[in-house]
């Protein structure tokens, strides 16, 4: 089946669908976006994506394409022409078509939007049983990672760091701290089962599903702490996971070679899980 995929205004078939060479996303990585999961045929934590995404086009002064009522009209209107049961929408904006100068072109150039469906074949995956394995590397990344930019190159080099290594992803470390993910939010469970995670500030994404996961963390009466740790810390916790839109909330059993707790992935973080997943289908629209 041919997706359909949304391009500046239009509905297209992904073999017709096309943006400028010259467009500042393509030439100058000048463009945000957001990734909404779909359960059931609904976008789950969609009003939070939507708020990221201002904040996001704000910081980096870029015009926005559409109101937010208008952006979950598309994106219901992908999820129904593509049948979308199980998934993702992914969204992105740029600052549009110009010839290709450092400097930002006119404030009134069009900004293009762009949006696509993926499919996913199931909501537990077999990294959600046996749990993550993950390498450390250096944070190398610009230092506004707060915006959700597509400036994604240096995280796709550390994921396929990580896949050299024979694992599933990377930590970043900086300063001997781990910052997060290459596409998720970190987080450990210390000894005295209190979950610790990075704040919130410039050097980490503000995860949608981080900010659920915390309400829900709250709701199961679990202690949190927003305070960085180190690889060592982190080696030596109970447990340890990661949050994000297409993991929700997945443990991690391995870091840099040694076993987190006993190697398995451990009951906080599949409470965790589980009550999000919960939440989120329940409010999802």
């Amino acid at each position: 089946m041919t997706r359909i995929v949304y391009v500046n205004g239009a509905y297209r078939p992904e073999t017709e669908a096309k943006v400028s060479v010259f467009d500042r996303g393509f030439l100058f990585a000048d463009a945000v976006y957001e990734v909404t999961a779909v359960i059931g045929g609904k976008l789950i934590d969609f009003p939070g994506h939507c708020a990221r995404l201002r904040r996001s086009l704000g910081e980096l002064g870029l015009p926005s394409p559409a109101t937010d009522e208008e952006i979950l009209a598309i994106h219901r209107e992908l999820v129904s022409r593509n049948a979308l049961d199980l998934g993702h929408v992914y969204l992105m904006v740029t600052r549009g078509e110009a010839d290709r100068d450092f400097a930002f072109p006119k404030a009134e150039t069009p900004p293009s939007f762009v949006l696509f469906t993926q499919a996913r074949t199931a909501i537990e995956t077999p990294e959600v049983g046996r749990g993550l394995r993950v390498a450390s590397v250096p944070d190398l990344r610009w230092g506004r990672r707060d915006i959700k930019t597509v400036q994604l190159l240096y995280p796709s080099m550390a994921k396929m760091e990580a896949k050299r290594q024979g694992k599933d992803d990377a930590w970043f470390v900086e300063n001997g701290e781990v910052t997060e993910g290459t596409s998720n939010n970190a987080y450990i469970v210390t000894q005295d089962g209190t979950i610790r995670t990075r704040a919130l500030g410039h050097d980490i994404l503000h995860g949608i599903t981080r900010a659920a996961i915390m309400r829900v963390a709250g709701e199961l009466e679990l202690r949190i702490e927003e305070k960085p740790f180190t690889i060592a810390e982190a080696q030596g916790a109970r447990e340890a996971f990661i949050t994000s839109a297409g993991a929700f909330v997945t443990p991690v059993v391995e870091i840099d070679g040694a076993a987190v707790g006993d190697g398995r992935p451990g009951p906080i973080a599949r409470r965790l899980r589980a009550a999000y997943l919960e939440a989120a289908i329940a409010q999802a629209i």
